[in-house]
Order: C-alpha cells, then sequence, then structure tokens
C-alpha cells in the first residue's frame, strides 16, 4: 500500500460522532478483539467471542465436567437444551417459556419440523418455498418432497429484494400443507413480512416454517405474538455461539402435541433413563430432541444472550439500523463512482442487519481485504456482504473497513 486508505473527512467525522453517541458503544471491549484484525464484517456469519466465555468454558472443564462427571446430567445437563431455549425465546424471540428448544444443526431441526410439519396435513399435496433461499432449506424442502411424495410451489423473488406477500399469496391453496421461507434474505437482507405471510397461509390451511437464522439477534421478533408456527435457527451468527454450535427450534404450544417429529431419540424420549423397548414422546418441546446435546456449546450462547439481554433488542435494532445506513451512504458517496452497486433494500424496515455491495471485481476484493486483516464475506458472482453485528462492531471500524474497500477496488481499477 502505497498510501493509508481513509474515506472522506466528513464521513470519518460522522463516523466518530456516531461512535461517540452509541449508547452500546462500552459492549465492544466486552468481546475477543485481537491486533492482526482490523475490521470484522462477517459478524452475520460466524460472531466474535466474549471474554467471558473461555473462563466459563474453562471452568466448566474443571468443575463441572472434571468433578461432577456423569451426575451432571441428572444435576443439570438433562435441563439445559429447554433452559437455554427459553432463554433464546424471551431474550429474542419474542416466544413464552416452554416453545423452544436448543439442540442440533439448523439442517436437522429444519427436516424434523418440515417433516413433521407436512406429515400433520396428510391431505394436503404442496409445499410453498422460493428459490432464493438458502441452499440448505432448498435442499430440506426437495428431500421432503420427495420422501412424501409431495409438489413444491417454488416463489421467484427478485434477489435485490426478498419474497414479497403477493407473491405467496399466489402460490397457496387449499393443497398447500406447508410455506418454509426465511425471514430475512442471506443474500440481500431484505425482510420478509412475517406476520403477513404467516397470516396468508393460516386463511390457506397451511402452516408456516420460518428460518430465523439472519433475524436473531439482528431484527426484533414476536413469534407469539404474530401467530408464528415453526422456526428454526442458528445461534452461531448474531447469538455468538461459536463454530458448529447448535441451532434452536420452535413449536408454537397448540401444536406440539399435533406434530410427530421424525427422528426419535432417547433424549426426546418420556423417560430417556428408563432404556424401555418402545418410543414415548417426551411431553411439550423437549420431544423436539433426539440425541445428546452439546452442552459445552450452549456456554457460548448463554453468554451472548445475556449482553443482548443488557443491551436490549429495540437498542440492539436501532444501532443495527444505524450500522446499515451509514455503510450504504458511503457506498453511495465513494464507492459508486467505482461502479459498485448497493444490493440490499434502501428501506430501513425492510432490511436486516447486513449490507451486500456488487462490483465485478469483489472476488479478487475480498481475498485482497483478508489479507489486510479486513474480514467481510464474498458471495457468488459478485458479491461482497457487509455482515454488521451490532454489540461487537463501531462505526469507526466499519469506516476503516470502507475505506480499504475503496482502495482495493480504485487500485484494481487504476
Amino acid at each position: 500500500m502505497t498510501e493509508e486508505p481513509r474515506l472522506p473527512r466528513e464521513l470519518v467525522e460522522r463516523a466518530a460522532a456516531l461512535d461517540a453517541q452509541d449508547p452500546l458503544a462500552a459492549f465492544r471491549a466486552e468481546f475477543v478483539l485481537p491486533d492482526g484484525v482490523l475490521a470484522y464484517l462477517d459478524g452475520n456469519s460466524l460472531g466474535r467471542p466474549l471474554r467471558v466465555t473461555a473462563g466459563r468454558l474453562a471452568r466448566f472443564v474443571e468443575e463441572q465436567w472434571g468433578e461432577r462427571l456423569i451426575r451432571a446430567w441428572d444435576e443439570e445437563w438433562l435441563d439445559r437444551p429447554t433452559v437455554v431455549g427459553d432463554l433464546v425465546g424471551r431474550t429474542v424471540l419474542g416466544a413464552a417459556a416452554g416453545q423452544t428448544v436448543v439442540a442440533d444443526s439448523t439442517t436437522v431441526l429444519l427436516y424434523k419440523l418440515l417433516r413433521a410439519a407436512v406429515d400433520a396435513r396428510p391431505d394436503r399435496t404442496e409445499i410453498v418455498a422460493d428459490t432464493e433461499n438458502f441452499p440448505t432449506d432448498r435442499y430440506v424442502v426437495a428431500q421432503v418432497a420427495a420422501e412424501t411424495g409431495r409438489t413444491v410451489r417454488w416463489v421467484e423473488p427478485d434477489p435485490a429484494t426478498g419474497v414479497e406477500l403477493a407473491e405467496v399469496e399466489a402460490q397457496l391453496s387449499d393443497r398447500t400443507a406447508l410455506v418454509v421461507l426465511s425471514h430475512v434474505a442471506y443474500k440481500s437482507a431484505y425482510i420478509a413480512d412475517l406476520a403477513g405471510i404467516t397470516a396468508a397461509a393460516h386463511r390457506a390451511g397451511a402452516l408456516v416454517l420460518w428460518d430465523l437464522c439472519h433475524s436473531a439477534g439482528a431484527v426484533e421478533l414476536r413469534l407469539d405474538a404474530d401467530d408464528v408456527d415453526l422456526a428454526v435457527g442458528c445461534s452461531y451468527k448474531f447469538l455468538g455461539g461459536g463454530p458448529g454450535a447448535p441451532a434452536f427450534g420452535y413449536v408454537a404450544r397448540r401444536l406440539q402435541d399435533e406434530l410427530v417429529q421424525p427422528i426419535p431419540g432417547w433424549m426426546g424420549h418420556a423417560e430417556p433413563f428408563a432404556m424401555g423397548p418402545d418410543y414415548v414422546p417426551a411431553e411439550g418441546i423437549r420431544r423436539l430432541l433426539s440425541g445428546t446435546p452439546p452442552i459445552l456449546s450452549m456456554i457460548p450462547v448463554e453468554d451472548t444472550l445475556g449482553l443482548i439481554g443488557r443491551a436490549g433488542m429495540p437498542a440492539v435494532r436501532q444501532k443495527s439500523v444505524l450500522l446499515t445506513e451509514f455503510a450504504i451512504t458511503v457506498a453511495d458517496q465513494v464507492l459508486a463512482p467505482l461502479g459498485v452497486t448497493v444490493a440490499s433494500p434502501r428501506d430501513a424496515a425492510r432490511r436486516a442487519g447486513h449490507v451486500t455491495l456488487e462490483h465485478p471485481a469483489m472476488r479478487d476484493v475480498v481475498e485482497e481485504l483478508w489479507r489486510r486483516g479486513v474480514v467481510p464475506d464474498f458471495r457468488r458472482p459478485r458479491g461482497l456482504r457487509i455482515g454488521l453485528s451490532p454489540l461487537s462492531t463501531g462505526f469507526a471500524e466499519l469506516a476503516t473497513a470502507l475505506a480499504h474497500v475503496e482502495q482495493v477496488i480504485r487500485t484494481r481499477s487504476g
């Protein structure tokens, strides 16, 4: 580099002012912030770890695991999936206790709930899904359709926006068993009309399964108030669970006795240690469990949820809006003259926690940024995705990252 990357003075001053006014600024110091990372813009793929988590994990190994050993299952661990599930529910989902459980991966929970939902509507032959959803969602939808002899009616939304209510309504009929959608589009950050789509599906007699991977911890949710049926989401993004952390599954209380989950396992049994010959499902949300839950991985999730609880989701969402607005302002003023376009909604009410910028050279740009210690995300074929985790990302950090983006693109173009 021949010069230090820097945005125009007014934007640098604007970032400094936003940091000074930020009521959540102090939370950033609670995360691990290594010197080798100038800016981290991928919190919507993998969140930063909290400093406190290292000590908690060490104490867990020495005390609960090391001293209590297998006795800890009876003393505490058996209840962890529902205890932490309730914490997820009340902190970020708007869900009352007894409806959320932490277990498995997003893919496994998605399969369980998708299969259980279509089996609960045996006379209905269609599933509604969209072609722009995350690959796992599309793959699982296609597999369950093949297993059960269903037809998938594919919505084909505009990739720059997302699935619209009218597009879903056009596919609904008395043949629809289930609608499967992501609340936030993983490419554009478009926020779907969760309440409106859920109500439309219910009018058609169908169930709805929402993927909340890019929602939980980034936007405010009201699953109970919006009459949501089913939901899944990961915990390694905005919930800080770490690589491979378990997902969460939500089943509205009114459906828990109706649905039969398709992977019965001993942890979802009414008496796990009875070791009886037949499977008898546990009462309530616990029946969604199958195998042994990942106890260790729940510790970082608890820590991050505690931080979110202290901040409050309204404040988290407000900072998310300000971060994404600043990114779009910089893109318009500094990057647009270099051929960069914004591929995310400009309406804050329809934009979640990331901004996607597009340019033909973005693959090479991201590779160079990573070498510099600026870490965004590349999305094929030409997208640089700026994932902004409100509790761990500062405005000056974002300004630094975008200055590097500008310099790399300008250097390549020159």
